[in-house]
This record gives structure tokens, sequence and C-alpha cells, in this order.
């Protein structure tokens, strides 16, 4: 450990939320329908899009008839993006000559990209043509992410109604958001990383000379572009098989903190455009709080459990300091970690460094991130409106020591908002834990394992986690591009993002109909250091009584075995 290395992980973190407060404060503008500085060029080109699709972007749509427009929108990306994948040998724009996916290959991934997963069980530079790569899934990068702004817009819009009838209309968020925010933060960030040497070409390759005077064909995309809204939509799909470890991809420290920064940057921001919305700026201070006091402690811990000998080198002798196994070394241990916090801990999977190669309770870490449900800070709205019902549960639980009924930003929280927040709450162990128990014992789910005991049931629960918790890194171990894996994590990717969609969804309706109240003098505060810690609490023993027990059987165990090793040399 250095000063500089902590410094390094400071910064990193720091930077995403603090840009993302600017950015917040726009995304409100665009979700409340105000004027922004777009307006005089995007205006029209969203006029012409409501046209087109005869929808009247001033109508405000219930809660229910909200979610059957999303899960319709949803769905017929899925097989818009499915056909692509499954006829890709066919179709233009193909210079690799790559052939159509597998019916199952192309399921997981069609599931994967739609629910901003981006798990990937192939080769990027090997499977997909360059077609699949720019219009499927780089355009399921921005609508997936647009979809979770919906939720927490929706939601932002039930607590600041006084007695309101409409959480909304989805199809004007959906494309106010990726017109407005998603898209032109693309372009930028697309602009500079092409700049600073990250590739941008329709090329299928080029043929370089090695210093022996071999020859070496390098895939050539256009990375940059599918690079940027991979990062800002939090969606952690890459081109390359190594994704951001890839020289190609990420060839400089300052591209790698760029990109790093920008894992959480719209994560954040949905969190202050939420405060902004619902008019209790202070309140979601206080959750974007506590959320960083999670994330930065626990990204901590992994640095701390990285900068230990490797025990296999401790045992042959070898002096080595640092665990740079699975590593890139022009980024180092710091680099890493401060990648590998922030991407577990929002929705985003995309790596500079194998996870799997980490120390057991670096892994653990990693897996506990994304367990806690993606919410520090989580996907594009996704992770606010998931964070919200944290808090009302928090609130819930305060309520019951008081005997008073609880209350939440201006609105009473009661019985039927507790059983929705519970659904969102309780569908990841279900995904989660039913399925590795499963695969666990099935001999078809054994044989995609690399490794057996502790580290191989690792392997299993990191990838449901991964899916059911809309994260899409893995442990690299695990050869997931079988039957039996791709159809049950790609269940569990429908479960782990459009349970607590609706569940979401289903809590702003019954909030919006509620009259807003002033706070009284048996108001819980919800905007200070108490209130915060309750938060914690409350997220710690959700996400972590359910998972200590399998993390138990796993990562730890693993950690101890490590250390007999260790103990015996």
């Amino acid at each position: 450990m250095t000063l500089q290395g902590w410094a390094e992980i400071a910064l990193t973190l720091g930077l995403a939320c603090l840009l993302g407060w600017p950015i917040g404060i726009y995304m409100s503008r665009v979700w409340n329908g105000e004027r922004t500085w777009l307006d005089p060029v995007l205006k029209p080109v969203e006029g012409v899009f409501y046209r087109a699709a005869g929808v009247d972007a001033t109508r405000s749509q219930g809660w229910l008839g909200y979610a059957w427009a999303l899960l319709a929108f949803n769905a017929a990306g899925f097989l818009l993006l499915f056909a692509i994948l499954r006829l890709q040998g066919v179709l233009p724009l193909n210079p690799q000559g790559f052939g159509g996916l597998s019916p199952h290959l192309a399921f997981n991934t069609a599931v994967s990209f739609v629910t901003n997963t981006n798990w990937q069980s192939y080769g990027g530079e090997t499977t997909m043509s360059t077609l699949s790569q720019m219009l499927g899934l780089t355009t399921q990068n921005f609508v997936s992410a647009a979809t979770g702004a919906t939720i927490a817009a929706a939601l932002a819009r039930a607590f600041v109604a006084d007695r309101g009838q409409g959480v909304g209309n989805f199809w004007a968020d959906l494309t106010r958001t990726t017109l407005y925010v998603l898209l032109p933060a693309s372009i930028l960030l697309a602009l500079v990383l092409a700049g600073l040497g990250v590739v941008q070409s329709l090329q299928s390759s080029v043929v370089a000379t090695t210093v022996e005077g071999g020859q070496q064909t390098i895939s050539l995309f256009p990375t940059a572009s599918q690079l940027a809204i991979k990062q800002l939509g939090i969606n952690g799909g890459g081109i390359f098989n190594v994704n951001s470890a890839h020289p190609l991809e990420n060839p400089s420290p300052l591209t790698n903190l760029i990109t790093a920064v920008s894992i959480n940057l719209m994560g954040w921001a949905a969190f202050f455009a939420f405060g902004r919305t619902v008019l209790a700026k202070r309140e979601v201070r206080a959750l974007a709080v506590a959320a960083l006091i999670l994330l930065g402690t626990l990204t901590a811990a992994m640095y701390v459990a990285e900068t230990q000998p490797a025990p296999a080198l401790v045992a042959a002798g070898i002096e080595q300091p640092l665990n740079l196994e699975g590593k890139e070394v022009r980024f180092g241990v710091p680099s890493s970690v401060a990648w590998a916090g922030p991407t577990t801990g929002a929705s985003n999977g995309s790596v500079n460094s194998m996870h799997a190669s980490y120390m057991p309770l670096s892994g653990g870490i990693q897996m506990f991130l994304m367990q806690l449900g993606e919410i520090l800070p989580g996907g594009v709205g996704s992770g606010i409106a998931v964070m919200v019902l944290m808090a009302v549960l928090a609130v819930f639980v305060a309520g019951l020591m008081v005997g008073r009924t609880p209350e939440y930003l201006g609105k009473k929280i009661e019985a039927r908002e507790i059983q929705y927040a519970m659904i969102a709450v309780l569908v990841l162990p279900l995904a989660i834990l039913g399925f590795a128990a499963t695969a666990a014992v099935l001999p078809t789910a054994l044989e995609g394992l690399l490794n057996d005991g502790p580290h191989g049931l690792s392997e299993i629960l990191y990838g449901y986690t991964s899916a059911a918790a809309n994260n899409g890194s893995a442990f690299a171990g695990l050869t997931a591009n079988g039957p039996w894996w791709a159809t049950t994590q790609g269940i569990a990717m429908l479960l782990g993002r459009f349970v607590p969609a609706i569940a979401v969804l289903a809590v702003a309706g019954s909030l919006v109909v509620k009259p807003r109240l002033a706070p009284s003098a048996g108001t819980l505060p919800t905007h200070g250091p108490l209130f915060i810690g309750l938060l914690i609490g409350v997220i710690l023993i959700l996400g972590g009584l359910q998972f200590f027990p399998a993390l138990a059987l796993g990562p730890i165990v693993e950690h101890f075995d490590m250390l007999q090793v260790v103990a015996r040399f």
C-alpha cells in the first residue's frame, strides 16, 4: 500500500461523484421537461420521433400503463437483437465473415444487453460482426440505460405529486434520456477517447510485423464509440474479450482514469437528478453519502487484500509484495482496484483486470458489492430507485421502533409499499442462491467449471450474482456458453432486471395518489448521520445476512485454505 495508491483510488471515486452533480442537475431538467441548452437542436428531432411512433408525449400514464410500455419496448428490443445475432452471417457489415450465433448464445446475449447486464459468453473480436456490434449491441447500450432512468423518473414524480394520477410518459422519458443525456455525452467521450488512441475503425483487421519478423493479425472495430456508451450507460460489455485490459481499448493511464471515472458518473448523476426532482436535495445527499461510504470502505478493503504477497509466490520463496496475477502491469494494483470496486458497485461489469485472479477475500467483496443490489451507485436510474426502496425499508424499521406510521420524502409509507419493496429486495437472493444451489449439484453445470472446491463454488456464485444483479463481469474460470449456463443466466438476468423495475413502478403508483405531507415534529429526519447509519445497517443486513452462508463456503473458506498453504512454508 502506498499513499499514491490511496490517492488514485480516492481520486477515481471522488471525481465520479463530483462530476455527477452538474450532470444530475441537467438530467433532472430533462426528466422534468424543462428547457435545456440542446433544445434548439434536439427539440425538432424529438418531435419527429413522437410523430413517427404516434406518441402523445404530454399524456401521463398510470403505473400499469408505464410498466406495460416498458416491458413491450424491451421485448421488442430482445426480438430484434436476437434476430440480428442469429442472422449475422447473411447480414451486411460483416468484413470478418462471422456466422450467426447458436440459439442459446443468441438468447443469452440478447437478454444480457436488453437487461443492461452485458454478460458476454463469447470473445467479442472473434464472434461479433461490425453490424452486430454497432446496430445490435450499441443500440441496446443506449436504450437499456435509458430504461433504467425512466424508472427513477417515474418514482421521483410519484414522491413530488400531491394526490396525482400518472407517473409520466415512458416513451417521452426514454426518448429524452437517450437524446438529451446519453447520446451527447457519448459522442463527446468517444471523440476524447479516439483522440487519446482508442481505435475507431470499420476495418476488420490489420497485419503487423512483430519484433521477431513474424506476422500478427490485429482485430479492429469501432471501439471508441462503443466504449463511451458502455461506460456512461453503465453497461460493461466490450468489443474485446479482455475488455478494458486490451491496449486498443485502454491504451494509457489517462484513458484508464477517464473510463474508470465514467463507470459511476451517470449513476451518481441519477442520484442528484432524483434529489432535485423530488425537491429533497438533503435527503438524497444522505443516500449518496451512505452509498459512497459503503463503496469506499469495500474498495479500500480490496486494496488492502491485493497489496499482500500472493500465497503461491510465498510458498515458492519468491519475494513479491503485491498480488499482480491477472492485472495489467501498465496499471498495477491501485488502478485495477479503483476499477474493480466501482464496476461491481455499479451494474457496469467492465474490467481492466481479471477478477478470478484476485485474492479470495477481494473476490468475495466484488460479489458482495453486487449482492447489495447494485446501488453503489448502481445503474443509470435503477441504482437510485432501489436505494430509495432501501430508504423506505429503513424508515419502516424506525417506525416500528417508535410506533409511528413511517414517512419518507413527504409520503406516508404503508404496508403496500413495504410489500413491493420486499419483492424488489428478495428477488436477488432467490435468483442467485436458487440457481447456484442447483448448478452446484448438476453435472451439466459443473462441466463449465475450471476449478473445484471453494473457488469452483465461487465461480458458480459469481456467475449467477453477476447475472441477477445485471453486472456482467465474471470469474474467467467459468465457461458459460453452453445451453445450461446460457439459459439459466438469461432467466436470472430477466428476473434481476424486470422484477425490481415493476416493483419500483408499483411503489410509484401507490405513492402518487397520496397527499404530500409537510414534515411534523414526529417525522424522522432522513438527512442526518443517524439515518445514514440506519440505512447502511439495513443495506448490510439485507445484503449480507442473506448471502453470508454462501460466501462463507466460497471465498472465505478459500481464504483460510490459502493461509494454511502459507503457514506450511
